[in-house]
């Protein structure tokens, strides 16, 4: 019997699919094909063009495009008469998306998601754009004239399009990375990226650039080791500015915690509603940083509700993590969906929920009767409120409140209370995907957060997120050698590795590494790194591409990964990997390897700093005198415990940690040599501090080792 959809529909190609992307399209009249060799083959076969659409699950527009285009019979007959459609999940290839995006922007000089792309049968595109509405709207052309022009011309000017796919082509697969002079890999080249941030920075708002507003978590790693290297206040200052200012915004949830994926206005207050793990993840070591930077402890507060929200809404029963909340949900059970709907407030519920506690909570947070979503630029918002902190608890004071506690208490109550009832809404559409490159990530932040907090279940989670994408998603065994996939939906693997999962896995491998101090994950990484760097690495050496490139893919660009954005490249994670590496192991491979990328990028790095933040943390751990420490002892003594906590307490990027179980100590040594000639002195916990390859005195006991660290911290700035 032939499976239905709404309304009857019968379903299409996508059906046998994996992601849920694709899956959302499965029932479209559009006789859409998963990316692969069957769609290029019947592309060839037919002398058809290939139609494109590339977005992903929890993409607005991309929703609005499905329901005005795709899922009309009139515009599905138009494609289906004159291209093979083909539809692609962009989280699960992030390496096509970033080829046919800069195909786009190049046609364009734009680009986003829904991003659809009309190419040659040999996978050369010639033409594109975003978002098409059903008819000519917005300034936008109407799809179905859209594809009658590009069919039109396919027919009439065919070696005209074919020229012009072919000198586009030429023109994206030209590498930036390593062309033009190298050198110049010196603090000057720190001073002048810092220089360049600090022109771009709002000081008014905190974040870099108008609107819309995207997270950078890479530019708050750099600005952070800018302020560890040189004490230079300013760069502090605009990393916590920025962080605080978001975490007052409605793009941070201030009931559920975690962020949005960006805001609309220049004020972080109007929020695109999708959560993203990737965003979530970095910025949980943002704020980590942070604190163990400035001290401020509602950094760590943040950092907090991070993991406590991926935590509870994001984790997969077997340990690893979603990829994506949808900014789109029902407003009621059935209803249409609408953007926001999950999140937005009436004054008037707010009055019927809080009661008393109404006016401060409504002061406190800017609700206003005729709504306060004022950035919205379509009114879809009217009457509606987003949740953001517009004044402080103490500005409610004597008004609302008799003290700031009482204010505090009162706020608190409300935002209980709120979050129980929001509890009843339809939630949100959940991308249960499972990334290697994004758990990666994951690791990393709850690997910190532990060290930070000292809270057991975030060393727990990290644990078995890296233990699920071990058991499922990595291959040691392969015939080809050890391999990493990159993806797992609906119960199976998919996609083979691409740079970004070797790279963002094995960063978190190692600083999960640094948190348990359990010698396994230390040799994943290790074995990771090798493996990407003989898949992925350039032949002239130094930069990464983003995927392998093979079987009928062979033939089209392998983009290099060469930009730090929201997302770093993975040349630059991968760099950073060797040089800790490096430190522990003393391998000159790994030492070699990112002394190449980093004069590989030397020109980049000076040139446009911006894009390269990423990069620069790898020049500044290059420049710092390496720093080694290590804690000896046995496990199950909570002396050894408290002290191998320590360090995790205070911002030390450039240093390498090591915890050294006695038992263990001659094996872990065979990997991590400097440990060797350590010892517990008396049975005791003893810490080691390990600089410009000289280690200072021993320090036996919890007391000793923290003047230590405070001895060799204490010309650290507080600003």
């Amino acid at each position: 019997m032939t499976r239905q959809g709404p309304g009857g529909r019968k379903p299409n190609r996508l059906l046998q699919e994996k992601s849920p992307y694709l899956l959302q399209h499965a029932y479209n009249p559009v006789d859409w094909h998963a990316w692969g060799e069957e769609a290029v083959a019947a592309a060839r076969a037919a002398d058809k063009p290939l139609f494109v659409s590339i977005g992903y699950s929890t993409c607005h527009w991309c929703h609005v495009m499905e329901r005005e285009s795709f899922e009309d019979d009139d515009i599905a007959a138009i494609l289906n008469a004159e291209f093979v459609c083909v539809k692609i999940d962009r989280e699960e290839r992030p390496d096509l998306d970033r080829i046919y995006m800069g195909a786009v922007q190049a046609m364009t000089g734009s680009g986003g998601w829904p991003l659809n792309v009309f190419l040659t049968p040999q996978l050369k595109p010639f033409l594109g754009g975003t978002y098409f509405p059903p008819e000519a709207r917005f300034g936008r052309p109407g799809f179905p004239d859209v594809l009658k022009g590009v069919a039109r011309i396919w027919k009439s000017k065919r070696p005209d399009v074919e020229r012009q796919a072919a000198a586009l082509w030429e023109a994206i697969a030209v590498p930036s990375a390593g062309s033009g002079t190298r050198g110049g890999l010196s603090e000057e080249t720190l001073e002048k990226a810092f220089r360049s941030l600090e022109g771009a920075f709002d000081s008014d708002r905190g974040g870099f650039g108008g609107a819309p507003r995207f997270p950078m978590p890479v530019y708050h790693n750099f600005l952070l080791r800018y302020f560890a290297r040189t004490g230079e206040c300013r760069a502090l200052d605009m990393a916590a500015r920025t962080l605080r200012a978001m975490s007052r915004g409605g793009i941070f949830d201030n009931l559920g915690g975690g962020f949005h994926r960006y805001s609309t206005d220049d004020s972080w207050r109007i929020p695109h509603f999708e959560k993203m793990l990737y965003d979530n993840a970095q910025l949980a070591c943002n704020y980590v940083e942070v604190w163990q930077a400035s001290g401020d402890s509602i950094f760590l507060q943040i950092a907090r509700d991070i993991l406590e929200y991926l935590l509870r809404d994001m984790r997969d029963p077997a340990g690893a993590f979603y990829s994506a909340e949808d900014a789109d949900s029902e407003i009621a059970a059935g209803s249409e969906k609408k953007e926001g709907a999950f999140y937005l407030w009436r004054e008037s519920e707010l009055r019927a929920h809080l009661g008393a506690d109404a006016e401060l909570f409504m002061f406190l947070h800017g609700i206003r009767a005729e709504g306060n979503a004022v950035a919205d630029p379509h009114g879809e918002f009217a009457g509606l409120n987003v949740l953001y902190q517009a004044r402080e608890p103490a500005e409610a004071v004597p008004r609302f409140a008799a003290s700031v506690d009482d204010a505090l208490r009162a706020l608190e109550r409300s935002r209980k209370a709120l979050f129980e009832i929001r509890r009843s809404r339809p939630r949100p559409a959940r991308d249960e995907k499972i990334l290697s490159s994004w758990n990666g990530l994951a690791v990393s932040a709850f690997a910190k957060g532990f060290r930070a907090a000292g809270d057991a279940r975030y060393l727990d989670a990290a644990r078995a997120a890296a233990g699920f994408i071990r058991a499922e998603l990595w291959a040691p065994d392969a015939a080809q050698g050890p391999r990493l996939f990159h993806c797992w939906a609906r119960g199976g693997r998919n996609v083979p590795g691409m740079a970004c999962d070797y790279a963002f896995l094995a960063q978190g491998l190692l600083d999960l590494y640094e948190a348990a101090g359990e010698k396994e994950w230390l040799d994943w990484a290790i074995e990771l790194v090798e493996e990407a760097t003989r898949l992925f690495e350039a032949e002239d050496g130094g930069v990464y591409l983003a995927a392998a490139g093979e079987g009928f893919e062979s033939g089209l660009a392998r983009v290099l990964e060469e930009t730090d954005n929201v997302e770093p490249s993975a040349s630059s994670v991968m760099a950073l990997n060797r040089q800790r590496l490096a430190r522990l192991t003393e391998r000159s491979d790994f030492r070699r390897g990112a002394r190449k990328t980093l004069e590989r990028f030397a020109r980049l790095m000076a040139e446009q700093p911006m894009a390269e933040a990423q990069m620069l943390c790898v020049l500044d751990f290059e420049l710092a005198a390496p720093v080694e420490i290590a804690v000896v002892g046995r496990r199950e003594d909570a002396e050894f415990a408290a002290m191998a906590a320590a360090p995790g307490r205070r911002f030390l990027p450039t240093a390498v940690v090591a915890l050294v179980e006695m038992e263990s100590q001659a094996e872990l040594a065979k990997t991590v040599p400097f440990v060797g000639h350590l010892a517990a002195v008396k049975g005791r916990a003893t810490g080691y501090w390990c600089e410009n390859y000289s280690c200072r005195a021993p320090s036996v006991g919890r007391q000793d080792w923290e003047e230590r660290l405070r001895e060799v911290t204490q010309e650290a700035p507080r600003c």
